[in-house]
């Protein structure tokens, strides 16, 4: 049956979420009546916190506790049962006791929770419950003080973060909720991902079972439906975003390679440039000197048709001609004799 699936869920769920703030047993054997305590929670860390963050749950942590969790609403002879195995327990308390002759404070005696899905006003009054007086404990009923008992109707919890991780071992619709929001936590939340992987284990020991006997309830067929749903919409989520790192991977790479074959094509101008800008700067320097030697070999030539020769005095005042024009010394170099020449265009000394 699907129960026990549900009975170890339920004990790993809460060993899981407890663990931190105390020493967790479950399945504790009993004697001689041969039963099993599902969990057994004897606090050992103050761990404030963490006790915050579970809630309504963190406060039943309190003290010592026996925490008795129920798939199905609970029968008159469920919570005899329970309150046996306390009773167990208060037995050794006070064989304890008798031994060391030190009385125990009560408030170090375990207290009994029982978690019920659903439970008639008739059947908690036949334990003469009362309802806990605190907002905060809606869905309470508490046995009388001295039986160290209370009834936890989980159906009856208010819908507030407060309640999640007990609404956690509901059924059917209530369970299906808590599970939307336990998967809509904050990713950075360190309870979310243990207590998910718990919740998708026991889906999967259901679906392995519906497959293999079709024995399922309907509130164990719905909850499979809702997380498969939640885990397909959370898979698609993943998806996009995966697809959305993957496009901004892409989209970098691709600048890169844009910039590269820019830089490439950028390069090749720029060279282009620079090549046509060095030849052209190269022509307008050779076309420079070009005109230089031909005036240079112009006055030479002319010296050597009126003198005779090109002396050292003359070859002096070549550089001064060649400062003017050449309408203007032509006429100079063809009437100027040699001793004019050279006085008009010497240097004068530094």
């Amino acid at each position: 049956m699907t129960r026990f699936i549900h009975d170890q869920f339920a004990k790993q769920y809460l060993s899981e979420l407890l663990s931190p703030l105390g020493v967790v047993e479950t399945s504790k054997d009993i004697h001689p009546e041969g039963r099993q305590i599902d969990v057994l929670f004897t606090p050992s860390s103050s761990n404030p916190e963490r006790r915050q963050n579970l809630g309504l749950l963190g406060r039943l942590t309190a003290t010592s506790a026996l925490f008795e969790p129920f798939r199905n609403p609970i029968t008159q002879s469920d919570v005899r049962t329970c309150m046996m195995k306390l009773f167990v327990l208060l037995a050794d308390v006070d064989r304890e006791t008798n031994r060391t002759k030190v009385p125990v404070n009560e408030d170090k005696i375990p207290q009994l929770w029982i978690f019920t899905p659903t439970a008639s006003e008739n059947f908690l009054q036949c334990f003469n419950t009362v309802p806990s007086t605190q907002d905060e404990e809606q869905g309470i009923y508490y046995l009388g003080t001295g039986l160290r008992s209370a009834i936890v109707v989980i159906h009856q919890l208010p819908q507030t973060p407060e309640t999640l991780w007990l609404r956690l071992l509901g059924r059917g619709r209530v369970q299906q909720q808590a599970v939307r929001e336990l998967e809509a936590l904050p990713r950075e939340s360190h309870l979310r991902e243990n207590v998910i992987k718990l919740v998708r284990e026991l889906i999967a020991l259901l679906t392995k079972r519906q497959n293999r006997e079709q024995d399922l309830d309907q509130n164990d067929r719905e909850l499979i439906m809702t997380l498969t749903q939640m885990y397909e919409e959370a898979m698609a989520e993943v998806r996009q975003e995966i697809r959305q790192e993957i496009r901004q991977e892409v989209r970098q790479e691709v600048r890169q390679e844009v910039r590269q074959e820019v830089r490439q094509e950028v390069r090749q101008e720029v060279r282009q440039e620079a090549k046509e800008e060095f030849l052209q700067q190269g022509l307008q320097q050779g076309k420079g000197e070009g005109e230089k030697e031909a005036t240079r070999r112009l006055i030479e030539n002319i010296f050597q048709v009126r003198f005779g020769e090109m002396d050292e005095k003359l070859a002096e005042i070549i550089p001064s001609i060649m400062k003017r024009s050449l309408e203007e010394f032509t006429p100079l170099l063809l009437q100027l004799s040699r001793e004019e020449l050279i006085d008009r265009f010497q240097e004068p000394e530094e």
